[in-house]
């Protein structure tokens, strides 16, 4: 099993593949009403539990997709990812709400970025979800065009910022 290390202040995490004894904390994060409103963008049967075992069973037999968990002081604080073509691959997170402002993003961020070496590596974040863009932009993306898209999570309109990472991030971005 491969482990990879980020760290990051005080804070270390560790990114290592999902388990199946990781999805009832995962969905506990998942269907937590503040994070997704935070998140906007969900799946319309996000607070479904069988749904989101399926979505997870279908991510890990999918070649093209790294997933991974995020570790920090031996409990998963979260998941980071990435699926797609070669040219459009995105990058995705979801980091439990007790774990925001500690830094774990940045550095689960930091440490994928050499998991999948992708470039351009591509993210979207909702207009208003600044720590997830402060995030995204230590690690190097820049924003590169904006869209009104419906978010799920609060049965509205909004605006949403699309972000691209064009270089192999480095230790200068965070």
């Amino acid at each position: 099993m491969r482990s990879d290390r980020q760290e990051f202040g005080v804070v270390c995490c560790a990114l290592r593949e999902v388990r199946d004894e990781d999805l009832g904390v995962l969905f506990e994060q998942w269907a937590d009403p503040v994070a997704a409103h935070m998140a906007a963008f969900t799946a319309p049967d996000h607070m479904d539990r069988d749904a989101f075992q399926r979505r997870w069973s279908r991510l890990r037999a999918d070649e093209t997709v790294i997933a991974r968990a995020i570790v920090v002081e031996g409990e998963v604080a979260g998941t980071i990812g990435s699926w797609g073509d070669p040219d459009e691959r995105e990058v995705t997170y979801w980091i439990g709400r007790s774990y925001w402002g500690k830094g774990i993003a940045t550095g689960a961020l930091t440490a994928f970025l050499a998991v999948d070496p992708s470039r351009p590596l591509h993210a979207r974040v909702a207009y208003d979800n600044v720590g997830s863009r402060r995030v995204l932009e230590k690690c190097g993306f820049r924003v590169i065009a904006s869209e009104r898209d419906f978010a799920q999570a609060r049965s509205a309109e909004i605006e949403e910022l699309m972000l691209r990472l064009d270089e192999r991030a480095s230790s200068e971005h965070v």
